[in-house]
């Protein structure tokens, strides 16, 4: 179906992004995948395309206000290569918009022009050992010393992507007890230099996919954070972390649903040229009513994806809207990968293959961000239940 989503610009965009791609990552990418990390340099070559910058105040080095919808060409082009450039969307999309929004104009200035030129990549580590989706159970501390110049931060983070890539680390810790009336209050914001000293990285966690992006377990030592990085006001983080949940959401519906229509473009041409009892794969009825049955789903995703662009765009979009979109796209990218890659036979199964790759990468997508079950949740009460 013809999409009317992006402008002019956003596809001028789209043709720089996808011959960067072709240049420096595909042909370099079984190499980061073996390494389970981007190499940081990436990120200074995404910051020379202006990629870095989205949001950021002029007077920070940054481009000022952009439409995410340069994200997504970069969500949906990453896709269409079956690659990726590891932590960046973790760093610009999730947790750039929280410097943006709660950061001082001191911090500001201390911050966001090394986020814009590339020399400054951010995480955020906010998951537990036993804390997952119930953040009002952290157990990290920040106490506050006795002079009162900085805070002793101790705990233990764990499914913290880009931390080795990143020069920042917005931490979630509980400077406070939480109150009878309300187990939320008492939890802060600081943003951790990754070389401070006690600031230890742990495990690099094997995942089953997206091999490229390095995901780890982190742990403070009585790691000594001026009070000047406090994110915000003290004690009112809860209220801070669900602020960018509806862009995040966005953004991975839109990405998963560029990674199934990307599905059925390798399968296509898979199937093309595979020859079972002397004629092609795509000639048996079977494989064309496949195709036919996720190129429709996909295009289903694809408008709901694209209309959550423009909510976005218009400051519109709800968080419900963003359960939707979430919970339609990523289940339904999990559908139409798993049958592409059935097209492949056993060569689906190898890794050589890029249907291998979009199967083991696409399946964290209906966990993190939020769960299916949780976006459900979300969805019913929207509509009264």
């Amino acid at each position: 179906m013809k999409r009317t989503v992006y402008a002019p610009e956003h596809e001028a965009f789209r043709e720089t992004i996808r011959t960067f791609i072709a240049k420096q990552v595909t042909p370099n990418y079984p190499e980061w995948e073996n390494a389970n990390q981007v190499p940081r340099e990436l990120f200074n070559q995404l910051a020379e395309l202006g990629a870095t910058s989205f949001d950021i105040p002029e007077e920070f080095g940054g481009a000022g206000p952009t439409s995410f919808k340069f994200q997504a060409v970069i969500q949906e082009e990453t896709a269409r290569a079956a690659v990726s450039f590891g932590h960046y969307g973790v760093s610009i999309g999730i947790v750039l918009p929280y410097l943006l929004r709660l950061a001082d104009d001191e911090q500001k200035q201390r911050w966001l022009p090394g986020v814009a030129s590339g020399e400054t990549m951010l995480c955020i580590a906010m998951t537990e050992p036993g804390t997952g989706s119930d953040l009002a159970g952290i157990k990290t501390t920040a106490r506050l010393s006795e002079d009162g110049t900085h805070y002793i931060l101790n705990g233990a983070k764990t499914f913290i992507t880009g931390a080795r890539n990143s020069e920042l680390c917005v931490a979630a810790a509980r400077t406070s007890a939480p109150s009878e009336e309300d187990r939320r209050f008492g939890l802060s914001l600081l943003v951790v230099p990754t070389d401070s000293v006690g600031f230890n990285f742990g495990r690099k966690l094997d995942k089953i996919g997206m091999k490229s992006s390095d995901t780890n377990e982190l742990s403070f030592t009585d790691v000594r954070v001026p009070v000047e990085n406090l994110l915000g006001e003290q004690d009112k983080g809860f209220s801070y972390l669900g602020q960018n949940l509806p862009r995040e959401r966005l953004s991975i519906g839109v990405g998963q649903t560029a990674c199934a229509a990307a599905a059925i473009e390798f399968a296509s041409e898979y199937v093309r040229q595979r020859q079972v009892f002397g004629k092609p794969v795509a000639s048996f009825q079977n494989t064309k009513f496949v195709l036919a049955e996720c190129a429709t789903e996909v295009a289903a995703a694809q408008a709901l994806a694209d209309k959550g662009l423009d909510l976005d765009d218009s400051g519109e979009l709800t968080a419900a809207d963003a359960a939707r979109i979430k919970l339609f796209c990523t289940e339904m990218a999990g559908r139409v990968i798993d049958k592409c890659l059935q097209l492949h036979g056993g060569y689906g199964y190898i890794l050589e293959y890029p249907i291998a790759r979009l199967y083991a990468d696409t399946r964290v997508s209906r966990i993190y961000g939020g769960t299916s079950e949780v976006m459900k949740t979300i969805i019913a009460k929207d509509i009264g239940l």
